[in-house]
């Protein structure tokens, strides 16, 4: 009796092992159906990196069991049960073997015993590799919910995700942290920067293993460097320094609107740990700088604005809000002498009754992306904003239909060989940033944008978490969270500013 007890145990654990590696069977016997299936993630007609981890999906309609079939030349690979999980060593191979081709994807699903088969599509395998790594700050979507950030990295390739710094570290009961604007040097893990505000606040600097604590704070500039622009090879930042308030709408789709009363741009030699004013007109909020790959430009936006009235500008900001409107300018730079020339616009988005913001230019100089809107410069707040491309060679901008969405297109970047961009979206929800990709072909145009894969699908629906900032980079930051954490506690060496 107790061997046949243990038979029946390791019948059930093996059919229970069988199931979770997706031992799945192709049905034999189903109903076609001349339509798509509705499957989440929208992975349907794709480009994807040849080296992206597995396309996990699940299926939107009623079922009781789905299979995916997934084929190119004479490789197959089939999953199912409540969704479709590619193991990540066959997927692999079949996107090796299918590079520059198309994979075939057929979707079988169950109810009440019979099985139907969907219209079927396909995932093209593109010859370009992705970035193995990505890097973002997770937010609930909220205007104070802050006091629980993490700076985190992601493999594309694979689904390992860590945590590359957590404000928890340097929170105590009475006294919060804010992190933000983590940035890289060309893609290189190993030089970074991130900012943090109130307790421990400090802007830390990573330079090929070494861990600096700068405070910014100074009575000559409007306030620590924020938005960050490292320079290409230089060891020089071009921050804006920002006055920035938050409102609230009472009658509009946007939800709040966060804008400056007042904005500068500022250089800072990592160095020889000086700043000095780059622009600073009391008329014009300078913002968002982006250096050419080239290192001989620097480009930025900024809104004239001219305060009239005597009552605080604050609310006078507020009350004029849809006539703030960013323009994109550009600065030459001698990397030699570190010299900038005057500014020279780029693209008028005022003419337009628009404003643009976040320029970033592809690796190869030609095309500059950047988030148009009506008004304003926090676009991520903006159910209007879109991504648009200007080409610098033609001087021709047009909107990016084939990557926006009806919903929030904000911040994005680019891969380190122009072939990919990566961009926040709410177009799932309406409410939460989450990461797509598209590929860019030679002339510019997107491919369909597909989400950032998770091994369980249902993951972004579950989350309650925003993707920020989604930066690329060219291999995993080796620092721990605890090295963070003890730069931030001990006190920030004080900046010079020097006279232009």
């Amino acid at each position: 009796m107790k061997t046949i007890k243990t038979n029946i145990l390791l019948a059930i654990c093996l059919i229970g092992l069988l199931m979770a590696c997706g031992k799945a069977r192709v049905p034999q016997t189903y109903t076609e159906v001349n339509q798509l299936p509705h499957i989440y993630p929208d992975y349907i007609n794709v480009t994807v990196p040849v080296n992206i981890a597995p396309l996990s999906f699940m299926l939107d309609d009623d079922c009781e069991e789905m299979v995916a079939r997934f084929t190119f030349g004479g490789q197959e690979l089939v999953t199912g049960g409540d969704c479709a999980q590619p193991a990540l060593d066959e997927w692999r191979q079949l996107t090796a073997q299918a590079k520059g081709h198309d994979i075939q994807v057929e979707v079988y699903a169950s109810q009440q015993g019979q099985w139907k088969r969907y219209k079927p599509f396909h995932i093209t395998v593109s010859t370009d590799s992705i970035d193995p790594y990505i890097s973002y700050r997770l937010i609930s979507p909220s205007y104070v919910a802050y006091e629980e950030l993490t700076i985190n990295q992601r493999c594309l390739e694979n689904d390992e995700e860590s945590v590359i710094y957590d404000n928890m570290l340097c929170t105590t009961p009475s006294d919060g942290q804010c992190i933000n604007c983590h940035h890289f040097q060309q893609y290189n893990p190993a030089r970074m920067q991130f900012h943090a505000r109130q307790n421990l606040g400090g802007t830390v600097i990573a330079y090929d293993g070494q861990l600096r604590k700068i405070n910014m704070k100074n009575d000559s500039i409007l306030s620590a460097g924020v938005y960050p622009a490292w320079h290409p090879w230089l060891n020089l930042i071009v921050y804006s320094t920002n006055s920035t308030h938050q409102a609230f709408h009472t009658r509009d789709i946007n939800k709040i609107e966060v804008f400056d009363m007042a904005s500068d741009l500022i250089t800072y030699d990592v160095e020889h740990n000086e700043v000095r004013h780059l622009e600073n007109d009391p008329q014009e909020f300078e913002v968002f700088p982006a250096w050419a790959p080239s290192g001989d430009c620097l480009y930025y936006c900024s809104a004239h604005f001219e305060f009239k009235d005597t009552i605080d500008h604050g609310l006078e900001v507020i009350h004029r809000a849809k006539e703030v409107k960013y323009n994109i300018y550009r600065k030459q730079f001698n990397p030699q002498t570190g010299e900038f020339g005057p500014r020279t616009l780029v693209f008028n988005a005022d003419s337009l009754g628009k404003s643009a913001t976040l320029p970033r230019i592809s690796p190869d100089g030609r095309y500059l992306m950047f988030t148009l809107a009506e008004a304003g410069c926090f676009h991520i707040w903006h159910y209007d904003a879109d991504l648009w491309t200007l080409d610098l060679q033609t001087g021709q901008a047009r909107p990016m239909s084939e990557i926006n969405s009806d919903k929030t297109e904000s911040y994005h970047s680019w891969s380190s060989n122009g072939r990919w961009v990566m961009f926040s979206s709410r177009r799932d929800d309406g409410g939460y940033t989450r990461p797509f990709f598209a590929h860019i072909d030679k002339n510019g145009v997107g491919s369909k944008p597909f989400e950032l894969p998770q091994k369980d699908p249902s993951w972004h629906r579950k989350s309650l978490k925003c993707y920020n900032i989604p930066e690329f980079m060219k291999g995993k930051v080796e620092i721990s969270p605890q090295q963070f954490a003890d730069i931030l506690k001990t006190d920030g060496q004080p900046i010079v500013v020097v006279s232009n």
